[in-house]
Parts: structure tokens; sequence; C-alpha cells
């Protein structure tokens, strides 16, 4: 009789063991099930099983995108404004990699508001470390992320606080795992010169995949603030996709996706406190601007020369948006340049 104790005793410990999975899985069903009966409670329900099934796995793989550029302690707490320093790279075998698109943007969580100040690719400016001027987009081919940062840095007379890059493959691959995107294309987009890539794509559609993204990216025959416009409605849709709440699901996948094509300088916390306190409140407010400027030859070669006047006025609005001292009531708005029918394609 006393031999069998032990014995007794074990039984309900094996058991329990056997059956963690399949609570584990009965939990999420649980979970699945309550996110489905009212929309109330949808967002909580989506980000208790972030919390419990996937925050680990996300953290993980955001980790492998993580690189620094210097030694400089940044912020691991989403609560001031910061600026991060967006690019969009085009980087192919036969050529070397450039800053296609370049946005300085301010990032205020409190507020849920954000602001964005496009560059175009082919401003005329000085280069860090070289003491000459060239497109500014030559900074990344000619330094990599460090020079642009800095290029950029002289150029707008603020700090960078982060940077992030993504190449345009890992953009196309990132819509097609959103299940596409919505944009305001009312007109063919196509390009038709011998000397671009072959492009087009059809207005109207409900939903445009990685491919037709990619191209609205790359589309260059009508004018710089054309294509600088399409790359900010762009980002927009993204962003409104990737906060769709069947998308959060999605989440390791999507960043298995982007790959080696993302790089950042933010850490996974970081990234995941932002990501989640923008998905509890909803989209922030994005505000945009484009320096200014006008096109000039130079040895044959095409530039934009930014006005030094709207230089100035960046540098103030952004020395605005960066102080955390800052209300919210006395943020400066830009001055709206949105055309719509640029987005739309249109010339």
């Amino acid at each position: 009789m006393e031999n069998q104790e032990p014995t007794r005793l074990t039984r309900p410990r094996k058991r329990k063991k056997k059956n963690k999975g399949k609570w584990l899985l009965i939990t999420l069903v649980c979970l699945l099930l309550v996110a489905g009966a009212g929309y109330i409670f949808r967002k909580q329900v989506a980000l208790l099983a972030f919390d419990t099934f996937m925050k680990d796995t996300v953290a993980e793989t955001l980790d492998q995108s993580y690189e620094k550029i210097d030694e400089e302690v940044k912020p691991e707490k989403v609560q001031n404004p910061f600026s991060v320093l967006l690019l969009g790279t085009d980087e192919r075998k036969d050529e070397p990699g450039r800053s296609d698109t370049i946005i300085y943007s301010v990032v205020r969580p409190e507020d849920r508001k954000v602001l964005l100040i496009s560059i175009p690719r082919d401003t005329y400016t000085e280069i860090a470390e070289e003491n000459k001027k060239s497109k500014i987009n030559a900074a990344y081919a000619r330094g990599g992320i460090k020079r642009s940062v800095d290029t950029v840095e002289n150029l707008v007379g603020n700090n960078v606080d982060f940077y992030a890059t993504i190449n345009f493959q890992g953009l196309k691959d990132v819509v097609d795992k959103l299940g596409g995107v919505h944009l305001p294309i009312t007109k063919v987009i196509e390009n038709k010169q011998k000397i671009h890539e072959k492009l087009r794509i059809e207005p109207n559609k409900p939903i445009y995949d990685g491919q037709d993204a990619l191209s609205y990216a790359r589309y260059r025959e009508d004018s710089d603030f054309n294509r600088t416009m399409r790359h900010r409605v762009l980002i927009d849709a993204i962003l409104a996709r990737a906060l769709e709440i069947q998308n959060i699901t999605k989440l390791p996948d999507l960043l298995k996706v982007a790959g080696s094509n993302f790089k950042t300088n933010m850490t996974s916390t970081f990234m995941i406190d932002l990501a989640k306190s923008f998905y509890e409140g909803g989209m922030p407010t994005i505000s945009n601007y484009m320096l200014k400027g006008e096109g000039a030859m130079r040895d044959s070669i095409w530039y934009y020369d930014p006005d030094q006047k709207d230089i100035e006025y960046i540098q103030k609005l952004i020395a605005n948006w960066h102080d955390p001292n800052t209300p919210a009531a006395q943020l400066l708005e830009p001055v709206s340049d949105e055309n719509k029918a640029a987005a739309s394609g249109g010339k």
C-alpha cells in the first residue's frame, strides 16, 4: 500500500504536462472567438494574443535587422518626440545602391502626430566628409547610412535620432504579404521613355499588389515633386493596411519577408512598444511637407536646387516638432503642398 502512493501522486502531473499544448490551443481559439464576438474589444484581444503568442518571435526577427551606426545611447521608451530618417533604397546588381526615397520624420507618440518632410533625391547639397556638393542620394552610395545621416543632418540643421532603410524589393514583398494596399490611382501610370524601365499600372483597382506598389514608387516620367508625393501616399497606405486588425497576426511573417531588406538602429523593444501604442490609439495624424526648389543643369547633369528660405523654414519646423516642451496646440502645421492629381499619376 505504501509503495502505491508515489505512483498515484505522479499521474496527475503527467496528465497536466500532456495536456499543456491542448490548453494553449484552446486558449488561442477562445481568444479568436471572443475577438469575433464584438467590435469594442477586438483591439484589446488582438494585443493580448500578440503579447501571449507572438511578441518573442517578432522581437527575435526585429533583432536581426538591428544595425547601429555609432555609440550614442538611444531612448528606449516611447515617450518624447524623436526623429527617424526613412530611406527607400534601390540597390541592384549592376549599380551601387542609392537612396531613392529620403524622408526626415518627427514622431510625437503622446500627441499621436507624425511630421514627414520629403527631400528630393536629386537635391544639390554638400555631401558629408567630402567637402563638395552633389545629389543628396549619392551620400548613401558613397558612404552608406552613416554618410546619409550626416548629410541630412547638415541640410536640415537637426539631429537624426534613428534611421530605417528598406530596399524596394522588400517593400514589394511586404505589400503582397499584407494582401495589397489601397492607392488613389485614377489615371494610367506608365513609363514610355526607353531609358526608363517599363511599367504600367491600371487605374481604379480596389486593391494594388506589391508589383503595382513598386511601380507606383518608381514611376518617374512627370516630376520629382509628384514622385516624392507618391512615395508619401504609399507610406500612408502601407501604415493604414498594417494597422488593420486582421493583419496583426501577420507581423512575424511580415518581418521575415522584409528580412535583410530592412535595417534600423531602433531596438525591437522600442519598435514593438511604438507599434502597439499606435495600434491601440488608431492611426496617427500625419503632416507632410516637401523641400521646395528648382531644377538646374550642371555639366549636363540635372539637379534640384533647394530654396534657401525653404531650408530655413523646414529647420524651424523640425525644431518645433522635435522639442518635447512644444504643446500639441503650438505645433507648426506645414503649409500644405498636397496635390491629389500628382498622387494619381496625372500630369
